[in-house]
């Protein structure tokens, strides 16, 4: 079992940058792979990125490939979303989610086990 912490959110303008953090606990990281999903108010959470255990492959939704990047340190359990160019529709409570079962490219928000608190980013105009 894991369990998530998020931090980095906060109130910027658009075109600003933010980056997220996620913290796992345990000495298995490795064993995870990551991702990063957002819900807007009255919304259904959707996929913003993913990483394999080993950071190799990642996945983007089309409306953030260019401006997001996500990548992980095993080293320090810590999987980061490096968030560019910010445009208000980015708005929303961001998830970092975990699973250490399947493998692949995981999109569903039911292919994860584990979830974090979230973390609110709010891009003004």
């Amino acid at each position: 079992q894991v369990q998530l912490v998020e931090s980095g959110g906060g109130l910027v303008q658009a075109g600003d940058s933010l980056r997220l953090s996620c913290t796992a606990s345990g000495r298995t990281f490795t064993r995870y792979a990551m991702a990063w999903f957002r819900q807007a108010p009255e919304k259904e959470r959707e996929i913003v990125a993913t990483i394999t255990r080993s950071g190799g492959s990642t996945y983007y939704i089309d409306s953030v490939k260019g401006r997001f990047t996500i990548s992980r340190d095993n080293t320090k359990n810590t999987v980061y979303l490096q968030m560019n160019s910010l445009k208000p529709e980015d708005t929303a409570v961001y998830y970092c989610a975990g699973d250490g079962r399947r493998f692949g490219v995981l999109t569903r928000r039911d292919d994860y086990d584990y979830w974090g608190q979230g973390t609110q980013v709010t891009v003004s105009s």
